[in-house]
């Protein structure tokens, strides 16, 4: 194993900086009931109450690593001892948790970590009386290596870059190399240069011939996501390296294999929550807290995985299980070699969960969602004139309320439907808006470039009939039936509903919801879909489903003589699914953009399902020219001109776990004609 270079103190005091990070995060998962552990309280000075997403991401980390630990210790049950060896441990209280359960018979657990953090660690134990008195009564408080010794528990000071001071403190502690051991490294070995960690898990391979090794860290450097992961990783002076050299779980299972062990299953956090975990424990903990942050939520599982690998017949049993085989499409589309060229626009605009409608040829309306200056009632218009693009205030100031997630709905005739939103999970938004030009407005962008607010009379509706319940994320696309216009809502979700699959049809003009007949199999319930206007009726694509994972489907709602009817079209070859994402009609092609997906190749692009032959094809976007993280969700989209097809991307970001929120600082546009010749 190769020596550590001394000069890199300052980067292991970074590193065992995240401990204490880790550790309170840890705590508020567990005081929100994401799982069970009294004892983590005592080993920090604050409780502090962490974000939903981070509760979130750090239960699926414990219930990853739990899993794993009870596998490894139900299958050496009949076994005269069986120990478990924490690389890195930190302030984790696996011991104590295991051993008031009762789980610790015939085992031993060795913890190894920077000496300053056992002595840390040490100190909290001896001084506290429900842990101290959960060591026995043969328990020694040392100066080191060894910080505390106790008949089934064992804290070790020694750096693990160090292997022959790790073989000796472990010897002198009592590891017994022949006995089945699991060796566990939580987020420890990435913060190593390579060949350092490396040699650890060939050493471990070596010295321990019957052992799972259990590995817990980040995936995906250099999507989006990846990037901004990397960034705040260095601010911390904690580069992840292995990451670079290992990207993705393939690499990572190939890692294993090439350092000495036998067999390794290799799975990323969204195959383990969706398919590892019972669906009651997923309903159970996503009702613990309100949450909207699927985007992220998603993203952030994506960068991090759960690893197992094993040396010898016994321990091979405690290997992951690999999840069921989706039904669904797990790699994308034959993607097309022609990547469709994304250009930035030199204004500054942000935000995520806005809406977007045409006012005029290249005059865009922007309501509403959430910037760095928070959630706010803003409205404003992107105007193109002669010298391009600008940002533009609206007269007067048009009083929305604060709103994300809504939809803003152009409606034929002029004039805009702004309709549900939320200012919080909790809170849905009742009002229903109609924004129309001022008659006294401006003519058209060309020819008002001197022009400094666009004018906008508003107008709450009222309307009667049976109201929709009140939702976000949903839908909202005109449709025509018997010669009138009617807004059509579907899907979405709200305080009560995880998802809906209700549909409802509102008449502008009379301000009415409207029963009209519908016919045919409703398409499951989802939200964060598409849905355009496409013959009169809609066409709706992807979506997040039930069970929290994204939809692939393509469904149209048909006029009839009588009202509509559902129609389910099976496209090939099937898109993959994606959620967050928007989607326009160019004559029989549907135009989906962004998004986000589960599947580890890249990000969503442009797919185009060509709605006449039920085909579709894949198209990535060359980012070349932005100079920042681009993501494509929580943004809103607009189609500038059909016979020269061009996209214009506004807004979009989002929360990126506990590594800080991106904004796309800028609009973007996408040049659609290589994609319909």
């Amino acid at each position: 194993m190769p020596t550590p270079n001394r000069k890199k103190q300052a980067a292991d005091t970074a590193v065992q900086g995240t401990n204490d990070s880790s550790a309170v995060s840890k705590v508020s998962a567990a005081a929100q009931g994401y799982f069970q552990d009294v004892f983590l309280q005592h080993f920090v000075c604050k409780v502090a109450r962490r974000a939903p997403l981070i509760n979130r991401g750090y239960y699926v980390r414990w219930r990853a690593v739990d899993h794993c630990v009870r596998t490894f210790l139900q299958v050496t049950g009949n076994c005269t001892k069986r120990q478990i060896l924490s690389l890195g441990a930190g302030f984790d209280s696996l011991y104590f948790r295991l051993h008031a359960e009762g789980s610790l018979d015939r085992a031993v657990v060795f913890e190894v970590d920077f000496p300053d953090v056992t002595r840390r660690k040490a100190a909290l134990i001896m001084s506290n009386v429900t842990l101290k008195g959960m060591l026995g009564s043969h328990v020694h408080s040392l100066t080191g290596p060894a910080y505390v010794s106790a008949c089934q528990y064992h804290l070790l000071g020694v750096d693990i870059r160090e292997e022959p001071q790790v073989e000796e403190v472990l010897d002198t502690a009592g590891l017994d190399w022949a006995a089945p051991t699991l060796i566990l490294s939580e987020v420890v070995l990435t913060y190593m240069e390579t060949q350092w960690s490396d040699s650890v898990i060939s050493w471990a391979a070596k010295v321990l011939p019957q052992s799972v090794f259990v590995i817990y860290e980040q995936i995906h450097p250099h999507d989006p996501f990846g990037r901004i992961m990397q960034e705040h990783f260095l601010k911390l002076n904690s580069t992840l390296h292995a990451l670079q050299v290992y990207p993705d779980t393939e690499a990572q299972r190939h890692r294993f294999l090439d350092k000495g062990w036998e067999q390794c299953v290799c799975l990323d956090m969204n195959d383990f929550f969706l398919k590892l975990i019972p669906d009651e424990e997923r309903l159970r903990v996503e009702g613990l807290e309100p949450f909207d942050e699927y985007e992220e939520w998603h993203q952030k599982c994506s960068h991090y995985f759960i690893l197992t690998a094993s040396r010898g017949p016994l321990t091979a049993q405690a290997l992951l299980t690999h999840p069921p085989v989706s039904s669904g499409p797990t790699r994308s589309p034959s993607c097309s070699p022609r990547g469709l060229i994304v250009r930035t626009i030199p204004v500054c605009v942000e935000g995520l969960g806005m809406a977007s409608a045409l006012l005029n040829t290249g005059e865009v309306l922007l309501a509403g969602g959430s910037s760095r200056g928070g959630r706010g009632p803003l409205t404003k218009v992107l105007r193109r004139g002669l010298e391009g693009w600008r940002s533009i205030s609206v007269e007067p100031l048009v009083q929305l309320g604060v709103r994300l997630y809504h939809t803003v709905t152009s409606i034929p005739g002029g004039g805009i439907v702004i309709y549900g939103g939320r200012s919080s999970p909790l809170n849905p938004i009742k009002s229903l808006f109609k924004v129309i030009p001022h008659p006294c407005g401006s003519p058209g962008p060309l020819d008002s470039s001197d022009q400094e607010a666009v004018k906008l009379c508003e107008e709450q509706m009222v309307c009667t009939g049976t109201q929709p319940p009140l939702r976000w994320r949903h839908t909202a696309t005109v449709v025509s039936h018997k010669g009138e216009d009617f807004l059509f809502v579907f899907g979405g979700k709200n305080e009560s509903e995880v998802v809906l699959g209700d549909g409802y049809f509102l008449s502008v003009d009379q301000q009415h919801w409207t029963e009209i007949p519908v016919e045919g199999v409703t398409p499951e319930a989802r939200h964060s879909h598409s849905a355009c206007s496409y013959q009169a009726g809609v066409v709706v694509f992807g979506g997040l489903g039930r069970k929290g994972e994204p939809l692939g489907d393509t469904a149209l709602l048909r006029p009839t003589e009588g009202g509509f009817c559902w129609e389910s079209i099976e496209v090939k070859p099937p898109p993959c699914p994606r959620y967050s994402h928007s989607a326009h009609v160019i004559r029989e092609n549907l135009i989906v953009v962004g998004g986000v997906w589960l599947q580890s190749e890249g990000v969503p692009g442009v797919v185009v399902i060509n709605l006449a032959t039920c085909s579709s094809v894949e198209f990535n976007l060359d980012t070349t020219s932005v100079l920042w993280p681009l993501m494509l969700h929580s943004f809103c989209s607009e189609l500038l001109d059909e016979k020269n097809p061009e996209l214009l991307l506004v807004g979009g970001g989002g929360n990126c776990f506990s590594f800080g929120t991106h904004f796309n600082p800028q609009p973007l546009t996408v040049d659609l004609r290589p994609v319909l010749g």
